[in-house]
């Protein structure tokens, strides 16, 4: 095409180290076929994912080579034959759910486990192990296949540029939240407690009070991101103090269980207290079954693996845990996992940030990096800072 030009993106490079490097530019092509239902996007923001960390850390069996970035923002420059519904010039979000629309599990609306776009096992994701191969987003220009189904158009292109820190988390960060939440029960009224404050555990925050909860209690062992977690109301516990779980809910809720848990910590969660920490990946499921009421629910969006090369025992390898579950079964616990279908909520969390009944750039602490500077947001997030990097690779909001 007559655009056509460079592509840069974000590559693992091995155990700690990603780089930008030159990437081929997108083609609407799935192999050695045309992809008629497929859309060209110009990138105008793609964030970096604690999902990414886990790769970057050397936890997954990702390989080197690896384009990353599932959470994708962008503007259509070119689109398939078949493409019907959106044209060229409309902003989009685009869920990090790679989905056909067409197998069992889609027209179910169970889109994060589509059956036709991973040859390996349901589901597929932009740039991450396992799920599918599909060249990832955290780059200039990125291909997107589906597209009638899988994008979100944005009403207003000015006004999308206008919020696009809050609307770049439609991809994955916010309907996680959301959908942890929702799988919790949570509702007007309930008490919940988030597992985890970082920017998924904050949106999960942030979606826990837009769905009328009384009080939200927010668990984390860093203090920025605990206080963070305050400046919007939450109550917090910092996990680095010696007690038991039920003690500190009973402080601030006068009953030692909460109505809802949500884990958003997932498979590399640390035991803590006593002024140390180690790896302990059953941890915070253990504590959702002791702090979670009879009959209450739990949401897992945190991420669990079925490899794991860097944990500390054979059993965690596999992604086997020492779960009490007879606990679970005793209380009548309802137990939700797997990747959010953001399909499901992207629509409704876009009109609530469109009509300001949300701030959740605000909540989870936005911060703009160029694309050069991924690799120092990388470094930056895995160090602990409370922020979410979001990447503007045409330079176009910094």
């Amino acid at each position: 095409m007559s655009y056509q030009q460079s592509n840069h993106g974000v590559v693992y490079k091995g155990e700690g180290k990603v780089a930008v490097e030159a990437i081929p530019f997108p083609e609407l092509a799935l192999g050695s076929r045309k992809c008629e239902h497929g859309v060209i996007l110009k990138v105008l923001t793609t964030n970096i994912c604690g999902s990414d960390q886990h790769m970057v850390r050397g936890r997954t069996t990702a390989q080197e080579g690896l384009i990353l970035g599932h959470e994708i923002t962008g503007i259509i420059l070119e689109k398939g034959r078949d493409v019907e519904y959106v044209d060229v010039g409309d902003i989009v979000s685009v869920p990090f759910n790679i989905a056909c629309g067409r197998c069992r599990n889609c027209k179910s609306g169970m889109t994060g486990i589509c059956l036709n776009v991973n040859p390996s096992r349901p589901g597929a994701a932009y740039g991450y192990v396992d799920m599918g191969g599909w060249v990832g987003g955290q780059s200039e220009y990125v291909m997107v296949p589906y597209a009638d189904f899988n994008l979100l158009k944005f009403p207003d292109p000015d006004q999308a540029k206008e919020k696009i820190q809050d609307l770049t988390l439609l991809s994955d960060i916010f309907p996680t939240g959301f959908h942890g939440c929702i799988t919790a029960g949570v509702g007007p009224g309930s008490t919940v407690y988030i597992a985890g404050a970082g920017p998924v555990g904050l949106a999960a925050a942030v979606s826990a009070q837009l769905l009328g909860a009384a009080c939200v209690i927010v668990g984390d062992m860093n203090s920025d991101r605990l206080e963070q977690a305050r400046r919007f109301g939450c109550e917090t516990i910092d996990l680095r103090v010696e007690g038991s779980m039920q003690d500190k809910l009973e402080v601030i809720l006068n009953e030692r269980e909460v109505d809802c848990f949500v884990d958003c910590v997932g498979f590399e969660a640390h035991s803590c207290g006593c002024g140390h920490t180690h790896e302990a990946p059953d941890v915070v499921l253990n504590s959702a079954m002791e702090m979670t009421r009879a009959g209450g629910s739990i949401g897992i969006p945190g991420l669990y693996v079925t490899d794991d090369p860097g944990a500390e025992d054979a059993a965690a390898r596999k992604g086997s845990l020492s779960l009490r579950f007879g606990l679970g079964w005793a209380k009548s616990h309802s137990f939700h996992t797997g990747q959010c279908p953001v399909m499901k909520y992207h629509r409704g969390l876009m009109q609530a940030i469109l009509f300001d009944k949300v701030k959740i750039a605000q909540a989870v602490n936005v911060q703009m990096i160029s694309l050069d500077n991924a690799p120092q947001g990388y470094a930056d997030f895995d160090g602990g800072a409370a922020k979410k990097f979001v990447i503007d690779p045409h330079g176009e909001f910094i």
